[in-house]
């Protein structure tokens, strides 16, 4: 039974070969007619192409990139002994001058760092627990003229190398420059501009004297010039402007004034943001008549007031107990 089991699967093998070669090479089939998969002649399909996998539902949405963090702005600039307010924080006392002259003030007798050796102590006795001193150099930057001058105008400017000199040397006091303008013939708005440089620093102020603002006709030294509001404005327009700009701190302004007829419409002179205008009282002679000029025409609020202080001019000069006694008491003090 073993052999002829055998001998008929070997016939039967033999047979699927035979009718296997007669169909033509035909490719094998599976048992469903297919094609089978294994068929070791069939070419390999083409590729499909490859998709990305789908990300999981329970991974969540995909993180934001982190924002870049913005350039912090430098904080705003100070005051040389701290703050960002003049008044009333500090009283300042300030020498009065023009550079490399004596004939103009005390402030030109000396070197810059010997000018600021001096006003510091001399400031010393203004100040205050309650109020600290900041000592100044006022310093005329546009003298006034007895002749026309190159540009003429009646007013010579100084050198920028000059001022920066006064300027380092305030600071190394830790202290202000106040930039004097004396026009002559020129309106006061374009002179102020020509200092923008040093304007634009924190540690610089600008005074105005209407004493040598004279008419198309004038000539400084002979007559008592004078300014209008509508003057004034403009350049304080144009500084609390600046002021603002730079975030600077609060600018020390200055207008200077000892008779009434400098200032005709000085009611309509108006105080602006960011500046600490000061009317200052520039008389000098007998105690009493000093006195009597700033009881005359000191200022109330909004506006500061500042009193001069004469070494030469003054008689029986005011100590500083009594000038800071006045009142009102005085926000600037100045020494010519």
């Amino acid at each position: 039974m073993r052999d002829r089991r055998t001998t008929a699967a070997a016939l039967g093998f033999a047979l699927a070969v035979l009718l296997g070669g007669c169909s033509g090479g035909s490719s094998p089939t599976s048992a469903t007619g297919r094609p089978s998969a294994d068929a070791g002649s069939r070419a390999a399909p083409a590729t499909d192409p490859v998709e990305p996998p789908s990300p999981s539902p329970s991974a969540g949405p995909l993180p934001s990139p982190s924002p870049r963090p913005l350039p912090s702005a430098p904080p705003p600039a100070q005051l040389p002994r701290g703050g960002r307010v003049l008044f009333p924080t500090y009283r300042v006392v300030a020498y009065y001058g023009a550079a490399g002259t004596s004939a103009l003030g005390v402030l030109g007798e000396t070197s810059p760092d010997r000018a600021a050796a001096r006003v510091t102590a001399a400031a010393r006795p203004f100040g205050a627990p309650h109020r600290p001193v900041l000592p100044a150099f006022e310093l005329i930057v546009s003298v006034a003229q007895g002749s026309a001058g190159p540009d003429g105008d009646y007013s010579s400017d100084t050198d920028p190398a000059r001022i920066q000199a006064y300027l380092d040397a305030a600071r190394r006091m830790k202290g202000l420059l106040l930039l004097d303008i004396q026009p002559g013939r020129a309106d006061f708005l374009p002179k102020v501009k020509r200092y923008e440089r040093f304007l634009a620093q924190p540690d610089v102020g600008l005074a105005l004297d209407p004493e040598w603002h004279m008419g198309p006709t004038q000539v400084p030294g002979r007559v008592i010039g004078s300014s209008t509001a509508a003057s004034i404005n403009a350049v304080s327009a144009y500084l609390a402007e600046l002021t603002a700009r730079r975030r600077l701190p609060q600018k020390l302004f200055v207008v200077h004034q000892f008779v009434s007829r400098m200032l005709p419409d000085r009611a309509r002179i108006v105080a602006r943001r960011g500046l600490a205008t000061t009317f200052h009282i520039d008389g000098f002679g007998s105690r009493a008549a000093k006195l009597a000029k700033y009881a005359a025409l000191h200022a109330n609020p909004p506006f500061a007031n500042g009193l001069k202080l004469f070494y030469d001019e003054d008689i029986d000069r005011l100590q500083p107990a009594e000038a800071v006694a006045l009142r009102p008491s005085p926000d600037l003090i100045s020494y010519q």
